[in-house]
C-alpha cells in the first residue's frame, strides 16, 4: 500500500524555525572579495578561512548602497586583507575582530566609541566565543545577549588519567584527523587524535548519547536517550551553542552534506524532522507510519528508508517526490538497508541473508546467503560492504552481478558493530563496542590496510579534520 506523506500530516514547524540574524548579502560579498570561502555562521558570526572571527555589529539603520567601501578602520590605513581590529563600512555596518590580549579573548578597547557603534547591536542570537570579555564602553552593543555565556569555559574536561601518549601511526587519509567517540559506557564524548590511542580530553555531556554526527568539520549534532533536546556543539570553541527542542525524544541523525540538511527521527511520535544545517533550525515535521528505526539515506540522496519496529514493515520516503511514502514489504529482523541502482538490499541479522527487491515493482529479485550475524551495510558505487559480526568479516557484494566477490577478514577478535565512511577518501572504518581496535578498509583495492588500537570502546565515532580554535 502506498500513501502520500502529506496525507499523513506534513506540517511546518513555524514555532521552531525563527531565523537567526543574517549578515547582509552585500557585506558578505564585500568580505568574500578578499577572503573567499568565509564562513557566515548561522548565528551571524563571521569566521575567515584561517579561523579569525569577526563580530558583526548591526546599525540601527543600514544605508542601502550600491558599492560598499571602508569608511574608517583601526589600525589606521589598514586594508581588509590585513584584518584590522575594527572596520566601519560606509553603510554603517561595523566589524569587530576577536583578538587575544594577555591570554584573554576580547575586542579592541576604544577610548572613544565611534558614533556608528553607540546605537548598534550584535545579532541577538550570536554565539560568542567562550571566555570573551568585552570592554566596559562596548557593553551597549550586547542588548539582550546573556553575558554569562561569554564567561562559559566550555565542555572540555582534561584527561587526568592520561599516561604515556601511546602513539600510533594512522593511514595517510586519517593523518591530522580527530575522532569524537561515544563509548556507550560513559556519557561524555571522548576526543582522540588519530596518531594516539588515548583520549586527549572529553566533552562533558549531561545524558547518555543516542546518536552523534558531524557537519562541515565544524559542528556536532548530538541526541540523547530520554531527552527531548538535540545539542549543537561548536568544535571551534567546544561548547553547546544551540539546543533544539522537540516534542518527543529525537533519536537517529542522518546528514546530507550536499543539500545541507539533516534528517532526525523521533519514533515515539512517528516523525522524521527535516533540519536546515545552514540556519540550524527545524524546517519540517514529516508524520510517518510506525516507529522508525534502521534509518538510512540512499547513496544518491533521493530516498530515506526505515523499518517500523512494531510490524517489521520497511518504508521509503521519496525526498524528490513531495515526500511520497512507499511500503516496501515486511522483512524479519532487519539490520540495515541500502539502495543501489533501483534495487533495495536488506540484510537480516538472524537469517544471515540479504534480500534484493526491485524498487519499482516491489518484487523480490533474489535472496543470497551472507556472513553470519550481518550487522551493518555500506554502499559505495556498485559495491556493498556487509559487516559480519560473528566472524569479524567484511563481504563485498558486486551489485551489477549480485555476487560476493571478496571476503576481508578483520584482525580484531571481537564483535564488530559499525561501518563509518571516511569523508573525501575511499576508506571505511570498522569499529566495535567491545574491543580496543579498529580496522580501515580501502574500498578501491578491497583490502584491510590497517588495524589500529584505541583505548575506548566505540558505540559511535565521528571523524573530522583537526579543528582550529577561534583566533
Amino acid at each position: 500500500m502506498q500513501k502520500l506523506l502529506s496525507a499523513l500530516g506534513l506540517s511546518l514547524l513555524l514555532s521552531c524555525s525563527a531565523m537567526a540574524t543574517q549578515v547582509p548579502q552585500e557585506v558578505q560579498d564585500f568580505i568574500n572579495k578578499d577572503f573567499p570561502n568565509t564562513n557566515f555562521r548561522f548565528d551571524g558570526a563571521i569566521v575567515l578561512p584561517d579561523n579569525t572571527m569577526y563580530l558583526p555589529v548591526f546599525p540601527a539603520k543600514t544605508d542601502k548602497l550600491d558599492n560598499l567601501s571602508i569608511k574608517s578602520v583601526y589600525p589606521l590605513n589598514t586594508t581588509m586583507k590585513q584584518k584590522p581590529d575594527l572596520m566601519i563600512l560606509n553603510n554603517n555596518f561595523v566589524l569587530l575582530k576577536v583578538i587575544n590580549t594577555n591570554g584573554k579573548k576580547t575586542v579592541i578597547n576604544l577610548k572613544e566609541v565611534p558614533e556608528e557603534l553607540q546605537s548598534a547591536l550584535l545579532p541577538q542570537d550570536i554565539l560568542l566565543p567562550k571566555g570573551l570579555v568585552l570592554p566596559e564602553n562596548l557593553k551597549g552593543i550586547i542588548g539582550d545577549i546573556d553575558v554569562s555565556v561569554t564567561q562559559d569555559t566550555g565542555l572540555k574536561i582534561n584527561n587526568t588519567r592520561k599516561k604515556a601518549q601511546k602513539s600510533t601511526t594512522p593511514v595517510e587519509p586519517l593523518e591530522n584527523k580527530t575522532f569524537y567517540v561515544s563509548s556507550g559506557v560513559n556519557k561524555n564524548i571522548q576526543v582522540i587524535q588519530s596518531n594516539s590511542r588515548v583520549p586527549e580530553y572529553s566533552l562533558q555531556q549531561k545524558a547518555v548519547i543516542n546518536d552523534i554526527k558531524a557537519y562541515n568539520n565544524e559542528f556536532l549534532l548530538v541526541t540523547y536517550f530520554d531527552t527531548k533536546v538535540m545539542n549543537i556543539i561548536s568544535l571551534m570553541d567546544e561548547k553547546v551553542i544551540k539546543e533544539v527542542n522537540f516534542e518527543t525524544c529525537p533519536e537517529q541523525i542522518i546528514i546530507d552534506n550536499d543539500k545541507k540538511l539533516a534528517y532526525i527521527t523521533s519514533s515515539s511520535n512517528s516523525s522524521v524532522y527535516v533540519f536546515s544545517l545552514e540556519t540550524m533550525t527545524l524546517k519540517r515535521q514529516l508524520k510517518i507510519n510506525g516507529l522508525c528505526e534502521k534509518f538510512t539515506l540512499s547513496e544518491d540522496g533521493t530516498k530515506l528508508f526505515y523499518v517500523d519496529r512494531n510490524t517489521d514493515n520497511i518504508w521509503a520516503i521519496e525526498l524528490d517526490n513531495n515526500y511520497y511514502l512507499k511500503n516496501i514489504g515486511s522483512f524479519p529482523n532487519v539490520a540495515k538497508i541500502a539502495y543501489v541502482n533501483g534495487e533495495i538490499y536488506i540484510i537480516s541479522r538472524t537469517k544471515n541473508r540479504v534480500a534484493i527487491v526491485d524498487y519499482d515493482t516491489i518484487g523480490l529479485i533474489s535472496e543470497l546467503e551472507v556472513c553470519e550475524k550481518p550487522v551493518d551495510l555500506f554502499a559505495k558505487n556498485n559495491d556493498l560492504y556487509i559487516l559480519g559480526a560473528q566472524d569479524n568479516i567484511v563481504e563485498v557484494l558486486d551489485t551489477s552481478e549480485d555476487l560476493i566477490t571478496d571476503k576481508l577478514f578483520l584482525n580484531t577478535n571481537a564483535f564488530a558493530t559499525n561501518i563509518t565512511p571516511i569523508d573525501n577518501s575511499n576508506l571505511i572504518m570498522i569499529t566495535n563496542a567491545l574491543s580496543g581496535l579498529y580496522s580501515v578498509v580501502d574500498t578501491e583495492t578491497k583490502e584491510v590496510v590497517k588495524t589500529s588500537p584505541i583505548d575506548v570502546p566505540v558505540r559511535a565515532i565521528v571523524v573530522t579534520n583537526k579543528v582550529k580554535t577561534i583566533k
